[in-house]
């Protein structure tokens, strides 16, 4: 993920996330009944057009011939993945033949491509006009609609650019305009859907869909939406400034289940060979690492994820039309090789990040010490997982509905060695897995591996298919977020799951008990997102007093803040030389805990306006580790620089180096610059001495940020 891009990503999400679906105030209860009775028991309907797509950063393969690029899409094909989205950077010296060879490749295979202009790099109009004319017409591009699609990653300030593009040639545009939102995305009024790269929980949280709701209300009934879908994240890239990690560890069982329950109009998988994040679902190519060379170690040799495909065709059937056959039983399962309790070293890395603004956590808050398995069965069957030869008790924490489908669950960790699944009916063994990676303490050069290493195997064939269809099936479990998890528990228990306000978690045919109380609504002064849930949960007599009532016209608060937005750090603290910088940062939500602490949460602030016609010139020493960048004033990134542009959107700044001067003298031209920032264009050089004293350096940064 280019992290530059998707700093106000957060803040975007917090300000559209949209509202829960109410059912009216129904002044007569009979028809309220019949209402709530039928709300209970709605379809999940699918749509037509749909496919799934695997982003593929060409990037990545340098140096691949038309015959590898033929093995992978075959992989891909056999996974039911419709096309290859491919991520170009205009710098890849490589990107020509790249594509050529893809295109070719994907001719031979019967497979599908299109486009994603990583817009992080200066692509012109010229250059992505090139491509499209060479390419949209070639019997391997992707056409949806009746147009070929193409999408990009970021490249929001060029929508001008784009809708020339369009009028041009004709495609459908679906780019991922997430640092935006959808909002703000839909308002620009070029797109004709879009695609979001949220595809990963918050902190110690499990995935939800509340910014599927936000898209998916901002993009209404005519415009596509693409939901993305990624197994795992960690990354520690010095080089390119990240290392942090999401929780991935149910994800890939429970995103596909919000799939099928949403029903989007297209899935994009993230990703096919994304190794440097740690979310590849392809097989692992050793010759295309180069984006490991600044890591400590390579986190990602040897560490598989292609067993994560095997159930894609039963999983992508079911989504595009309902049902699938299961052609044959299997298993799967994923676990980290270096558990918390090993006690290895982080490296820095922390659960969210900073950069995002977002509240960070230690990595062991985030990512649980369990192995996670699933099991694709044409009946139950009895799961056992052993590590290290011991007996972990293993069982099934989710069934499918009916029987037939996957199966899911997890146990903790309880030693170290190898791990085995063995999933056995009757006395035979239908399916079993042993994984090459052992669980360890003994983490390399000391430091916590946070990758997942993913095993699995097929078992015998099996023509099984759902008695019931998809369609005919309704929410069964969900929660909520915050005050709302209650209400969303008991709802969508009961088939009522508003995809504003709750998020499903488990799909059958609810039952509705016996009415027991009268037509409910929110209190005084209570989030107009309770509406829909008082109205249904009361009537079946679960009514709680701090949320619903009876009395129906009470004036309702809008929030400002959408409820189901996690929250950002507001204030904060730093020691020592990172006082001044901490407690500045802090209070805009950029609170990195490997130097500051975060001591009030809130919705996030917003940044004050910057005035992007001054040009600061700032570089005083070193202060190392300001999150997760080295923030090296004296001869690297400018720790003020790098603050104003993450934070306040300044234009970059540089910085000469000859003449000394008094640290007195110095800040007082700084605190000149400081006090202009906000007035009036302001254009000044500071030149710094290079033979100040490390020390000196460190304290006048001190005094520097204290200004802030």
């Amino acid at each position: 993920m280019k992290i530059l891009q998707l700093l106000s990503w957060l803040l975007a999400i917090s300000l559209q996330l949209q509202t829960a679906v109410s059912l009216p105030g129904y002044t007569n209860l009979n028809h309220f009944r019949r209402a709530a009775a039928a709300a209970a028991d709605s379809e999940i309907c699918t749509v037509d057009g749909k496919a799934v797509f695997a982003h593929f950063m060409v990037g990545n393969v340098p140096f691949w011939g038309v015959s590898q690029w033929t093995k992978d899409m075959t992989k891909a094909k056999q996974a039911h993945i419709d096309a290859f989205v491919l991520n170009m950077a205009s710098t890849d010296q490589n990107l020509l033949i790249q594509v050529a060879y893809a295109f070719a490749a994907a001719k031979k295979v019967g497979f599908k491509c299109l486009f994603s202009f990583d817009e992080t790099s200066d692509w012109t109009y010229d250059t992505i006009m090139g491509y499209l004319n060479q390419y949209i017409g070639n019997d391997a591009y992707y056409i949806y609609k009746g147009k070929p699609l193409v999408s990009t990653f970021e490249g929001a300030g060029n929508s001008d650019a784009w809708r020339q593009i369009k009028s041009q040639t004709g495609i459908f545009f679906i780019p991922d305009w997430s640092s935006l939102g959808a909002q703000a995305a839909v308002k620009l009024g070029v797109a004709d859907g879009l695609f979001s790269w949220a595809a990963w929980p918050w902190g110690d949280t499990d995935m939800n869909t509340y910014v599927d709701a936000s898209y998916a209300d901002f993009l209404g009934k005519t415009m596509p939406y693409m939901m993305p879908v990624g197994p795992w994240f960690y990354t520690n890239l010095p080089e390119w400034h990240k290392n942090w990690l999401w929780r991935g560890d149910d994800l890939w069982y429970d995103r596909w289940e919000e799939v099928l329950f949403w029903q989007p109009n297209l899935v994009e998988i993230i990703s096919w060979n994304d190794y440097g994040e740690s979310h590849y679902v392809g097989p692992i190519d050793e010759t295309t690492m180069g984006a490991m060379r600044s890591a400590p170690y390579n986190y990602a040799l040897g560490m598989d994820h292609d067993a994560w495909l095997l159930f894609l065709p039963y999983i992508i059937e079911t989504y595009k039309t309902g049902s699938s056959s299961i052609g044959q039983e299997g298993v799967q399962a994923w676990y980290r090789p270096n558990p918390n309790s090993a006690g290895c070293s982080t490296n820095g890395t922390t659960g969210n990040t900073a950069s995002q603004l977002l509240i960070e956590f230690p990595p062991s808050k985030v990512v649980q010490d369990k192995v996670f398995f699933s099991a694709l069965l044409s009946s139950e069957a009895d799961v056992f997982v052993t590590i290290g030869g011991v007996d972990t008790g293993a069982k099934w924490l989710k069934k499918p509905y009916g029987g037939v489908g996957i199966y899911h669950g997890s146990v903790d960790i309880n030693g170290v060695g190898p791990v085995i699944i063995v999933v056995s009916r009757g006395g035979n063994i239908v399916a079993s897995a042993i994984g090459d990676v052992h669980i360890s303490n003994d983490c390399p050069l000391g430091i916590a591996n946070y990758n997942a290493y993913v095993m699995g195997a097929m078992g015998d064939s099996s023509s099984t298919s759902p008695d019931i269809n998809l369609c005919n099936l309704n929410c069964t479990s969900g929660s909520g977020a915050g005050d709302f998890e209650k209400l969303c528990s008991y709802s969508c228990g009961l088939g009522y799951c508003p995809k504003g306000a709750c998020y499903c978690t488990g799909m059958g045919k609810a039952k509705l008990p016996k009415v027991s109380g009268p037509v409910g609504y929110p209190i005084a002064g209570a989030d107009a997102n309770y509406e829909g849930l008082c109205n249904f949960a009361c009537v079946y007599g679960y009514c709680p007093p701090e949320h619903c009532g009876t009395v129906s016209g009470l004036p309702m608060a809008t929030p400002t803040v959408s409820p189901f937005t996690p929250p950002a750090c507001v204030l904060g603290t730093g020691v020592g030389l990172l006082a001044g910088l901490c407690s500045f940062s802090c209070n805009f939500g950029y609170c990195p805990m490997n130097a500051c602490t975060c001591t009030k949460q809130g919705p996030l602030n917003v940044t004050p306006k910057a005035n992007t016609n001054v040009v600061a010139v700032l570089q005083l020493g070193s202060i190392m580790l300001f999150g997760h960048h080295s923030v090296n004033l004296l001869a690297g990134m400018d720790g003020v620089r790098a603050m104003f542009a993450r934070l306040l959107k300044m234009v970059q700044v540089q910085f000469i180096l000859t003449h000394p001067y008094s640290q007195i003298r110095i800040l007082k031209l700084i605190a000149i610059l400081l006090a202009h920032l906000y007035s009036h264009p302001v254009h000044m050089m500071v030149k710094l001495s290079s033979h100040f004293h490390q020390s000196q350096l460190l304290w006048l940064s001190a005094k520097v940020m204290t200004l802030l």
